[in-house]
């Protein structure tokens, strides 16, 4: 029996635990810093597993480290679980039908990648008893991936600065690796304050704090064509100050999300956009405030990591999928666009995509991509890649082509696809992390790249320093 054959029986044994754990977390989807009862479910299993679970880790109520075993080598395992507002959904429905009008979904699948998580962790455990190797395995409890930062606050707190390597995984639409880089951002609350009075008989007296959200907009939207191409900005008017139009609005507010391959391009880009803001301020006789919302750094890519990653990921091999699941994933994709699955195509190779073409569930495992390139969107997971080399993978638990941050990821997020797409993500991380602790000589590999890829630049958190993790209840 090879290794991932071991892997894979020791995290067969426990599937029921694990896919209670995603099952529990999917029921009770908490949104950032909320993830109360999320974290609880997994410091529970791993309690039981006799991990030592340190609670409140770098100020983050529902941040916590679990570790097993003692010396070199560390690996971290990290783990999400938070979810997001407004998807709430019926699990197994192919329309979209709430649980809650308005409540909250797991839409980016965290309760698997964070149950996928704790299965990898106790599978390392359980080989480290097993085989007497030695060494260490942290699983970190991250929250607020989605807003917040959870993993740029533990980054910043030096959480990672002992740990030899970290891997992950997402829950995705096709399996692969995740050799690849991402924009760093910045997110920040705009908030205006200005004087009420009645629009008609005294407009003099009043000061339009939506006047001046929307000349901030205004300007910003200008702003775009002196950017570089790569970067992206967006907003959202979270507060207009009312709903009464002939009262001048005392208070407004908008939300900003600035992103660009660098840290430093976000950080020139945010000041930019600030001082948009204050003039903004200045033209409206208003004042205005800044509230912090959080911030990724960008992705470092690591070839070596993703080499043995990949090597694990097709001895692993995909699951089985019955008739069950291919008629559940057909019926999914028929609430899809033809567009939505062009796009899960884009990012495999041409002769992967042409073998899923007219595949309602990925079940092949592409070449690992000879190039890099930049991930659109952002990840905190880029934080810990600043201070440690770090992979990811990916594996199917949607049917083909379903969009991220959507009704139909929270429907499927509960059903037999999405554990077993969650199980094999467990086998792959787990086998990756055991060769690496077998053969130093790949971490050793892996850090001489990382360190190569830095070019000297030593990590920085774009967390101002007064800045703390908010406290919710």
């Amino acid at each position: 029996m090879n290794k991932q054959e071991i892997i894979s029986q020791l995290i067969e044994q426990k599937r029921d635990t694990f896919i209670t754990v995603s099952d529990k977390i999917w029921e009770t989807p908490e949104i950032y810093f909320e993830e109360h009862q999320s974290a609880g479910y997994l410091c529970q299993a791993l309690e039981a597993e006799g991990f030592q679970v340190e609670k409140g880790i770098a100020g983050l109520e529902t941040g916590f480290v679990a570790s097993f075993g003692t010396g070199k080598p560390i690996v971290a395992i990290l783990g999400e679980y938070d979810a997001l507002t407004g998807l709430s959904q019926k699990k197994g429905m192919v329309t979209n039908d709430p649980i809650i009008s308005g409540g909250h979904g797991h839409g980016c699948g965290h309760n698997l990648l964070g149950a996928g998580a704790l299965a990898a962790a106790v599978a390392i455990k359980d080989y480290m008893h097993q085989t007497g190797l030695k060494g260490t395995v942290k699983y970190f409890g991250c929250p607020a991936e989605e807003a917040g930062s959870g993993k740029a606050y533990l980054a910043r707190a030096g959480l990672f600065e002992d740990v030899d390597f970290a891997l992950s995984w997402h829950p995705a639409t096709t399996p692969g690796i995740m050799n690849i880089s991402s924009l760093a951002n910045y997110s920040v609350r705009f908030q205006f304050h200005g004087k009420s009075a009645h629009a008609a008989a005294a407009p003099h007296l009043g000061r339009s704090a939506l006047d001046a959200v929307e000349l901030m907009n205004v300007g910003v939207n200008y702003m775009r064509e002196h950017m570089i191409s790569e970067a992206r900005i967006h907003y959202a008017i979270t507060n207009t100050g009312g709903i009464s139009p002939n009262v001048v609005q005392p208070y407004a507010e908008v939300v900003y999300l600035i992103r660009a391959p660098k840290k430093q391009q976000v950080k020139e880009l945010y000041e930019r956009v600030y001082d948009i803001a204050r003039g903004a301020a200045l033209m409206t006789g208003t004042t205005m405030e800044t509230v912090f919302e959080g911030t990724a750094s960008n992705l470092v890519p690591n070839t070596v990591l993703a080499k043995v990653m990949h090597k694990n990921l097709v001895a692993v091999g995909v699951p089985a999928y019955d008739e069950e699941d291919q008629h559940f994933a057909k019926k999914i994709q028929e609430s899809l666009s033809a567009e939505d699955l062009r796009a899960a195509l884009a990012g495999v190779d041409k002769e992967t995509a042409k073998q899923l073409k007219d595949k309602a569930i990925a079940d092949i495992i592409g070449p690992l991509p000879a190039y890099e390139f930049t991930l659109s969107g952002s990840t905190d997971v880029g934080d810990v890649s600043w201070v440690v080399p770090t992979m990811q993978c990916m594996t199917t638990c949607w049917a083909l082509g379903t969009p991220f941050h959507t009704w139909q990821v929270v429907s499927q997020g509960a059903m037999p696809i999405a554990h077993k797409g969650m199980l094999q993500a467990g086998k792959v991380m787990a086998s990756t992390a055991i060769e690496a602790m077998e053969n130093p000589e790949i971490i050793e590999q892996a850090k001489a790249e990382w360190q190569e890829r830095l070019e000297g630049e030593a990590y920085t958190s774009l967390i101002p320093d007064d800045i703390h993790p908010p406290k919710k209840a």
